[in-house]
């Protein structure tokens, strides 16, 4: 079941988030950059502020699994263009779909929202969630294939049934 997060699930998704990214950043960043208590706080308040967040074009989607917070996405507009910010699988759910439902509820909004492009950052080393990516439509953004340690990816959105 996908729907929107509250502050209530601060807590569960602060972890996967922490969770989901060690299994990428492991081995490529030191441990304290993606799980050390200060990286651990600054994702709490981070994930705290698009909890709060009131702008309309903006929403924490979060994905349960018998009862259990299971995924969660994150989108909003950034410089003008909607901007995939967060999505994370717990690992102990991959390849059950999770992913594709959150990035499908991301799609359907944005297209009832009239948005048509779409961006991301991914890792340059999570080949798993490049292939995700590719598999939904996203391709390197040609203007600006890089930042940093991340690859930038573009989705043409479609445009909505009917």
């Amino acid at each position: 079941m996908i729907r929107a997060a509250t502050p209530d699930d601060l807590d569960a998704i602060a972890a996967l988030h922490t969770e989901a990214r060690a299994t990428y950043y492991r081995g490529h960043l030191p441990e304290a950059e993606y799980d050390g208590p200060a990286e651990r706080a600054r994702t709490r308040h981070a994930w705290s502020v698009a909890l709060a967040r009131a702008e309309p074009e903006a929403a924490v989607l979060r994905a349960e699994h018998d009862g259990v917070v299971a995924g969660v996405a994150a989108y909003r507009p950034v410089d003008g263009v909607m901007t995939l910010t967060q999505l994370h699988v717990s690992p102990a759910h991959w390849r059950q779909g999770i992913g594709t439902a959150l990035h499908t509820a991301c799609v359907t909004a944005w297209q009832h929202a009239g948005v048509r492009t779409a961006r991301l950052q991914v890792f340059e080393h999570n080949t798993r969630a490049q292939a995700f990516y590719i598999r939904h439509g996203w391709y390197p953004d040609p203007g600006n294939p890089r930042h940093g340690t991340h690859l930038e990816l573009r989705l043409a959105v479609p445009a909505p049934d009917g």
